[in-house]
Order: C-alpha cells, then sequence, then structure tokens
C-alpha cells in the first residue's frame, strides 16, 4: 500500500478592481445575468459567463422547475449553448456569481458536482483546460487555473 497527496492551488483577490480587465468584464457579464436567472423557488439566481476560444462570450443562468431534478444549473446551461453556438470554440474562462435575497452574496460560488463533472467532460472533448473565476455579488474573488483542481477524481472516458 501506498499514499498518495492531493493539494492545488489558487488565487483569492479581495474585489473585482484586482482583476485584470479581461477577467473583470466576465465577472460583471455574470453579476448582471444574474437578474435573468429562473429561480421562484430557491431566490438563488447563478450566472455563469465563459470566454471561448474565438472572443466571443457566451453567458448560462439557472433555470428552476417545480419538480426539482428537471432544474439545470447556470454553468451547464452555459456549456450546453455554448457548444451549440460554437461547437469548434472551446472555453478558456468561465466566471460564475450568484445574487440570493437571504443573505449578503459576499462568499465566491463554487460549482455543485454535477457541473463539475460536466465542466471536465468539456475539457477534455475539447483537449483544453478552463479558468474558473468563483465570486459573489461583491466582495473576494477565487480564481481557479485548471477545473479539473476542483474534481481531482472525476469519472472520464478512460475508465470506459
Amino acid at each position: 500500500m501506498h499514499q498518495k497527496h492531493i493539494e492545488f492551488t489558487f488565487q483569492v483577490y479581495n474585489d473585482i478592481n484586482e482583476l485584470s480587465e479581461s477577467d473583470a468584464k466576465l465577472v460583471e457579464k455574470a453579476r448582471h445575468n444574474t437578474a435573468l436567472a429562473y429561480a421562484p423557488y430557491s431566490q438563488f439566481r447563478v450566472s455563469a459567463a465563459a470566454l471561448l476560444s474565438n472572443g466571443e462570450i457566451v453567458t448560462g443562468t439557472n433555470q428552476e422547475n417545480a419538480s426539482y431534478p428537471v432544474s439545470i444549473c447556470a454553468e451547464r446551461s452555459l456549456l450546453a449553448s455554448a457548444a451549440a453556438l460554437f461547437p469548434e470554440a472551446y472555453i478558456t474562462t468561465m466566471a460564475i456569481t450568484y445574487d440570493t435575497n437571504r443573505n449578503n452574496s459576499l462568499q465566491p460560488i463554487s460549482p455543485c458536482g454535477m457541473c463539475r463533472q460536466a465542466i471536465i467532460e468539456h475539457q477534455s472533448r475539447y483537449g483544453h483546460t478552463m479558468r474558473l473565476i468563483l465570486a459573489s455579488k461583491w466582495g473576494e474573488i477565487i480564481v481557479v487555473e485548471n477545473a479539473t483542481s476542483l474534481l481531482p477524481l472525476a469519472f472520464s472516458n478512460k475508465a470506459m
């Protein structure tokens, strides 16, 4: 038996003003689009904005359903739209943010497990890593250079 250790490094920024211009633009787009989320049950409006390899920006928002399993997260909504609209382009950077009526929306959001798996599949499909910018309505922002860091033992086609 032997033991292995997994860890990763990420950057923490105090606020949007510390980001590069292109990263700040992506976060602002995501923040603006939280108003477009359909979240009548949870009031937890999530938005994602992605910069594609062709320079286009694609967005997605969570879409709730009274039958909860039918709901779709902002990240998967975005992934589907990007692949359908620009099938030859891959995502270089995805910014994810949220707003809710229940708190101050200060803690950066991180993708759920299902979205992490979908993001990993997108990376695998296109053969390119994806940066993630995890934000909230305001305040601290986390940047992860490779989405795989959030799901290091992901299920993949290598197991099939």
